[in-house]
């Protein structure tokens, strides 16, 4: 599975809120990972217009402005899943639309119940971000998956994470010395090889964690952990919570 595909499979709405409602003038939004799919009139969203049919996406704090009939939901950014998305996504982002999906958004009511909302506030998010990223080819490791040195050794990191992975080894992937890649690396991604490493097995940890049947021990074997503990403190140090409370967490949000 391609990274940016596994990046998508974890969007996945929980009770988000979805909703109808009316921007008439400025709207100050904070907070989470939030879609608009505008059903009618126009919003300008950093110097960029939505209009009818269109999508926008944003996080954190920002204000829209407009007169528009809009859908919106919001989605938990606390979670792993949705902070490695977050991580790549600008601000704010609007995907062009047409009149087909105007009306379609305009059909959409706020009745029924909550997890059709929640489906249907996934099925559109998954649709924009695959559009933007086409279009823009993303931040950070995302953009960097095309870089000629890079993209080989970012692709090989998802592929075998449990790989005791060093920096000779990831160097002879991409077909360069080792200050070379570390450089160009950390130019593209933001961070050294291996640090980078470390963030995406405790990514992939914590997805694994969600399932009740995985042990610590063996989730930490999969992403290349001899032992739990040391595992252990890698996870708490990357996300600031133990891999037990990401399964406490995982378990209260399922």
């Amino acid at each position: 599975m391609e990274p940016f595909d596994e990046l998508l499979r974890g969007v996945r709405a929980d009770e988000a809120g979805v909703r109808r409602a009316e921007v008439a003038g400025p709207l100050a939004m904070s907070g989470g990972l939030t879609l608009y799919a505008v059903a009618a009139g126009e919003i300008d969203v950093q110097g960029e217009t939505a209009s009818a049919g269109d999508v926008v996406v944003t996080q954190g704090a920002l204000t829209v402005t407009g007169q528009a009939e809009v859908i919106s939901g919001t989605y938990d950014v606390m979670g792993v899943v949705a902070r490695r998305l977050t991580a790549v996504l600008p601000p704010a982002l609007v995907v062009k639309g047409s009149d087909e999906c105007a009306q379609f958004y305009g059909s959409v009511g706020t009745g029924g119940p909550p997890v059709v909302a929640d489906r249907l506030l996934d099925w559109l998010m998954v649709c924009a971000l695959r559009e933007w990223f086409d279009r823009e080819h993303g931040t950070g490791w995302l953009a960097a998956l095309g870089d000629e040195v890079v993209g080989p050794v970012l692709r090989a990191m998802h592929a075998e994470p449990a790989r005791a992975w060093t920096l000779a080894l990831l160097a002879k992937e991409a077909g360069v010395a080792r200050t070379t890649l570390a450089g160009r690396f950390a130019r593209l991604v933001g961070a050294p090889p291996l640090t980078y490493l470390t963030e995406w097995r405790m990514s992939v940890a914590a997805d694994l964690l969600a399932d009740p049947a995985a042990t610590v021990a063996s989730v930490a074997r999969r992403v290349g952990y001899a032992d739990a503990f040391g595992f252990s403190a890698a996870f708490k140090r990357v996300h600031g919570f133990s891999p037990s409370e990401c399964r406490s967490r995982c378990a209260a949000t399922a």
